[in-house]
């Protein structure tokens, strides 16, 4: 049992989930509850379709492809960069008919599935854990975790209820903020790695 705890803990801090709660917050505020189910499912889904291949395949995927965790954190950095400076700057990017079921697909696979549910942080995680601990207590604290992130994900509509408007649109300005804080702070990490032959 310490195995399968002590490989839950470690996950639950990399993935984040009450930092990653107002961007999906943000994400979903203009869709409709079924929508908002969908691109929750996706979400999830892509997240631990892309942990169990890392789990099982990661190294193998990596010496294949020859990139490094940090290649990853620089990648995903700039996604998330460019995708809160749009959202920052240009404010109509959540709302270019975020209905759409095309769009609920896009944004339920990046950004929310990759990178912030299943980011550099989770992955090297994902791999440390599988080394350390075997295969199956990390597939059990991978899925425990995800299914974590799917009911905290699911009250999103209430706290939308809750909230007022204003609100809403501020936490989604803040949580645009830190998502480029976040991306910065990836992609610096990802070149000192590079610099540091890591």
């Amino acid at each position: 049992m310490n195995a399968y705890i002590e490989a839950f803990l470690p996950l639950f801090v990399a993935i984040n989930l009450p930092g990653i709660l107002p961007f999906f917050i943000a994400l979903t505020e203009k869709l409709s509850a079924a929508d908002r189910r969908r691109l929750l499912m996706r979400a999830v889904v892509t997240a631990f379709v892309v942990a169990v291949l890392i789990l099982f395949a990661g190294q193998f995927i990596f010496q294949t492809l020859g990139i490094t965790l940090n290649d990853l954190r620089v990648g995903g950095g700039l996604i998330l960069l460019v995708l809160s400076i749009t959202d920052l700057v240009f404010a109509d990017y959540r709302r270019r008919n975020p209905s759409a079921e095309q769009d609920a697909a896009d944004v339920g696979v990046v950004p929310l599935g990759i990178p912030l549910i299943v980011g550099p942080a989770a992955i090297t995680t994902i791999l440390v854990a599988q080394q350390t601990y075997g295969y199956l207590p990390t597939l059990v604290s991978l899925t425990a975790n995800l299914l974590l992130v799917a009911v905290v994900f699911s009250i999103g509509p209430w706290l939308i209820r809750t909230l007022r408007p204003v609100a809403v649109r501020a936490i989604a300005k803040v949580a645009s903020l830190f998502l480029a804080a976040i991306a910065v702070a990836m992609i610096r990490a990802g070149i000192t790695g590079m610099l540091g032959g890591s």
